[in-house]
């Protein structure tokens, strides 16, 4: 399959085949992250799109899930998406799911007559990665929408039938802001209510504008316990309907999953357990992206 630069799909699409329509991220400001800063955005031609489709159909038409790259698809136009759909569904018999990355800004961007017709064209889950609820570790990380962004954007997705999947990103507020990071991220999740939501653990990564901000001393990680109290801050105090949570990321160093509400007691427990060295955690050199 013909893919430009380096390809990222959540974990939980590791059996999905990945369509690259876009390249990049519209966005691309974010101050912690690297995946998309060799790329200049734009959309692949989409006759090309198409005749991957029709390959890869031809090859594997029992293929089930599609997840379409890269950064943030949903940028794309609805026309587009369509012809994309219609395709996907004509190559593929059995396709059960299409996902892809999106940001607040995407569906906010988007009608609800637009989004209904996307989702009953079959793009069923987005991901939708706000990192944090805290309106300063926001604007700090150049997220480009705040709270009550995301809250909408959930909201208007429910409303067109798409379930959302949530990331969260440890160690977002800093040192100075972990609390409140921790605090506000578990507000925002009970608002996004998503059917999955996942923690991550940020990694400064060399080059990009969080690590200069790292060196000057603007900026500093938590240590383990204050990630793992953040962790425990987001489960004990979010309320979502009926959540499927992960934290089963390589950059974590607590893989713990249940369902929240339900299992709330006993991931609660887990982490308990891991900061007071009952637990043994993810060893450094086993962590990544």
């Amino acid at each position: 399959m013909r893919y430009e630069g380096r390809i990222y799909r959540p974990p939980s699409e590791a059996r999905s085949w990945l369509l690259q329509a876009t390249i990049g991220c519209s966005h691309n400001l974010c101050t912690y992250c690297d995946m998309y800063r060799d790329k200049r955005f734009h959309e692949r031609e989409l006759r090309r799109v198409l005749e991957d489709i029709r390959i890869t159909g031809g090859t594997w038409p029992e293929e089930e899930k599609v997840f379409v790259m890269d950064g943030d698809a949903l940028v794309m136009d609805v026309e587009r998406w369509l012809t994309i759909l219609e395709a996907l569904r004509e190559s593929f018999p059995r396709l059960r799911r299409v996902s892809c990355y999106a940001t607040a800004g995407n569906i906010l961007e988007k009608s609800d007559d637009e989004l209904r017709e996307l989702r009953e064209a079959g793009l069923e889950l987005l991901y939708v990665g706000p990192e944090s609820g805290d309106a300063e570790t926001l604007r700090r990380i150049v997220k480009g929408a705040t709270f009550e962004d995301h809250a909408a954007a959930a909201r208007k997705a429910h409303a067109a039938g798409m379930r959302l999947s949530v990331i969260l990103l440890l160690g977002a507020g800093g040192v100075e802001r972990s609390a409140e990071h921790a605090r506000e991220s578990a507000r925002l999740i009970t608002a996004m209510d998503p059917a999955y939501l996942s923690a991550l653990t940020l990694t400064v990564i060399p080059g990009t504008p969080l690590h200069r901000m790292v060196e000057k001393c603007r900026f500093g990680l938590p240590a383990v316990p204050a990630l793992l109290r953040e962790l425990r801050t987001m489960v004990a105090e979010s309320r979502p309907t009926a959540a499927l949570f992960r934290t089963n990321h390589a950059s974590n160093y607590l893989p713990v999953q249940g369902e929240l509400p339900r299992d709330r007691d006993r991931i609660v427990d887990a982490i308990d357990a891991a900061l007071r060295g009952e637990v043994p955690l993810r060893p450094e050199h086993f962590r990544g992206l």
